[in-house]
């Protein structure tokens, strides 16, 4: 019987990363060891081939659309052949929430696309990429697996809930109130909720209207906080009457304190740059829970956080 296939596309990260020192945990550089060569050691499941593909090698701070439209085609190309049965993505931890909300939401697979990190660098005495690379390969292997997940530290995560939650330890991941959708522990998968499923707002041909774009929609996030003036705002309503500016604004995300609430000075603003033509949602700066609608504010609310918020505004206006 012929090998079913796991791709792996290298995107670079602290998984890929390389200290001066193994003792260096910090001071290292993201992105400089080719996919190809994390996985010379990492165990390969029965009766599957890996083929490493390197899509890019950056630091993921430094995510750009560019990058996010080459992995979406690249993706999508693995995705359709009948040999391979799931992909891996290596990725860098601080915008692998992001990169996972927009697999899913724009490509919907039925097969398994795992994303993995690492919160040490290559380099390290005690490196935590090889195990979540190992972890990667075993989940896109899995009969019955669809959708984007993220592994890390034994926890599986949707792509639609996982969020970065710590900046050090190993375990940097959570899922919120909806929890893990499993946990992989010595190669022993227990499934504790449905694979991700269709989003609701799901669009077939969304793809290829994000790869036709030229650019996409410019969309950005600021946070109410005590002593709020509005003036970011403002400023960013004042760029956009530039006659030189070539990228306009579209959209604002705010993340609200509480259940969403905005400090009066910046919502005067938000309103102002509503009446503008910016697309304006609010969201909450709190690690977990959802904006609840009920208060009257004339900025409407959206359950996603942030991060996640601001790309789904840039979907909507494309």
């Amino acid at each position: 019987m012929k090998e079913e296939k796991i791709v792996v596309l290298g995107t670079g990260g602290t998984i890929a990363g390389r200290a001066a020192s193994a003792a260096d945990n910090i001071g290292y550089q993201a992105g400089e060891i080719p996919v190809s060569e994390l996985l010379g050691d990492v165990p390969v499941p029965a009766g599957f081939a890996v083929e490493a593909v390197q899509v890019a090698q950056i630091d993921s701070k430094d995510m750009s659309d560019d990058v996010w439209r080459r992995l979406l085609q690249v993706t999508q190309r693995h995705l359709v052949r009948p040999d391979v049965h799931g992909l891996v993505v290596t990725h860098g931890t601080d915008t692998l929430e992001e990169t996972a909300y927009l697999l899913q939401r724009v490509l919907n697979p039925a097969k398994p696309v795992v994303l993995v990190s690492a919160m040490r660098p290559a380099t390290a005495t005690l490196r935590d990429g090889p195990q979540n690379l190992a972890d990667g390969l075993r989940l896109a292997a899995t009969p019955g697996a669809c959708g984007v997940v993220a592994v890390c530290a034994g926890r599986v995560h949707s792509a639609l809930d996982v969020r970065k939650v710590h900046n050090h330890r190993f375990d940097a991941f959570d899922s919120g109130d909806a929890g893990p959708v499993a946990a992989l522990e010595e190669g022993q998968l227990t499934l504790w909720r449905p694979w991700p499923q269709t989003p609701e707002n799901f669009q077939p041909g969304l793809l290829d209207r994000l790869l036709a774009a030229a650019a996409w929609p410019r969309v950005e996030w600021i946070t109410s906080h005590g002593g709020q003036s509005g003036a970011v705002v403002r400023a960013l309503l004042l760029q956009n009457q530039a006659a030189t500016e070539n990228r306009p604004l579209r959209g604002l995300v705010v993340a609200g304190t509480g259940n969403g609430t905005l400090h009066a000075d910046l919502l005067a603003a938000l309103l102002e740059a509503k009446a503008s033509g910016v697309e304006v949602w609010r969201t909450t700066r709190c690690a977990n829970g959802r904006v609840i609608e009920g208060a009257d504010c004339p900025i409407p609310a959206t359950p996603l956080p942030p991060a996640k918020a601001r790309l789904e505004l840039m979907l909507r206006l494309l």
